[in-house]
């Protein structure tokens, strides 16, 4: 049985920080097409950096999954 987007999602937010930046750059990869050398790197130092520096408003995971669960859900 192939896993829904609800399972997979719900799996991905599980993930520690790092393997979450990791796996989004992997996604827009793969619809974005061609990409310059680098890019990707560049933008994992960036999110990194962003991610030291704190000041990225951060939401509790208990309010996070609350948002996925409701926008999977339609309510």
């Amino acid at each position: 049985m192939a896993a829904t987007f609800h399972d997979v999602a719900l799996q991905a937010l599980s993930l520690d920080e790092s393997d979450r930046l990791r796996l989004a750059s992997e996604l827009i990869d793969s619809v974005e097409g061609a990409e310059e050398p680098g890019w990707s790197e560049v933008w994992l130092r960036e999110l990194e950096a962003r991610r030291a520096r704190g000041t990225e408003d951060a939401v509790p995971w208990e309010e996070a999954r609350a948002r996925v669960l409701r926008r999977l859900t339609g309510s």
